[in-house]
């Protein structure tokens, strides 16, 4: 059982990794419902100080260049604003890889008993949440910056 959960979880996240990949750059030059920032406030200043996020954000893995073509979104430290653009649609295909690998956990239930299916909600919740986080709080980060510079330009 945890072999099939092991290489579920593996298949179904290089499945979305590749699809993801494969979302042409002008899909994520806007927010869509789903990146857009939320109603509720959402603020650098709340994840810095509710959730830490300076404290623990260097420890996440970046999975940008896994596959070939991809960009770590380390890389991207340049402050042109072109870079800087990229770097907000990167943070836009990561939010979306996280978002669809999490709903996973559901098809365990297919062979998992309740407490194995509950301990993939745990598992799947624990390993996406913070970096979806991570990837709206950069975003927070670089759209005043580019806009900013854009209004300089123009």
């Amino acid at each position: 059982m945890a072999l099939a959960c092991a290489l579920g979880w593996m298949l179904w996240s290089l499945l979305i990794g590749v699809l993801a990949h494969r979302l042409p750059q002008a899909a994520l030059t806007g927010d869509s419902w789903i990146t857009k920032q939320r109603p509720w406030p959402e603020s650098m200043q709340t994840y810095e100080r509710n959730l830490g996020i300076r404290r623990w954000k260097s420890f996440l893995p970046d999975a940008g260049s896994a596959l070939p073509g991809g960009v770590l979104k380390k890389s991207l430290v340049s402050r042109d604003p072109a870079t800087l653009q990229r770097l907000v649609e990167e943070t836009r295909r990561a939010e979306l890889v996280h978002l669809a690998i999490w709903p996973f956990w559901i098809t365990t239930a297919l062979w998992l008993p309740p407490a194995g299916v509950l301990i993939n909600l745990v598992f799947a919740t624990l390993f996406n949440l913070p970096c979806l986080w991570l990837q709206r709080y950069n975003r927070l980060r670089l759209q005043p910056l580019l806009l900013t510079m854009h209004s300089r330009h123009y």
